[in-house]
């Protein structure tokens, strides 16, 4: 069993960057993959991006490539994802996942409960 809790969302103004933390607790939490999706009023849960289980490979969105950086530390069991550059359509609560890696939220068996970012012009 994982349990994952995000933090590190907030009010930004654009242009600004923000690193948010996903703090998982659980033996087997180094033997996932890890996740970032994001859900934008209105919209439903998208996938932001991926890390091995090994952080050896990373996957982006298209529409986030360039600007957001995931990273895991094993030794800390905890992920993060760095965004730069922030725009007012990157507002959304982020949610991070634990299970293996993939685009698709079906393949996630652990959420968190999300942090809320907002992003102002």
């Amino acid at each position: 069993q994982v349990q994952l809790e995000e933090s590190g969302g907030g009010l930004v103004q654009a242009g600004g960057s923000l690193r948010l933390s996903c703090a998982a607790s659980g033996r087997t939490f180094g033997s996932y993959a890890m996740a970032w999706f994001r859900r934008s009023p209105g919209k439903e849960r998208d996938f932001v991006a991926a890390i091995s289980w090994s952080g050896g490979e990373t996957f982006y969105a298209d529409s986030v490539k360039g600007r957001l950086t995931i990273s895991r530390d094993k030794a800390k069991n905890t992920g993060y994802l760095q965004i730069n550059d922030l725009k007012p359509e990157d507002t959304a609560v982020y949610f991070c996942a634990a299970g293996g890696v993939s685009r698709w939220k079906s393949e996630y068996d652990y959420w968190g409960q999300g942090t809320q970012v907002t992003v102002s012009s």
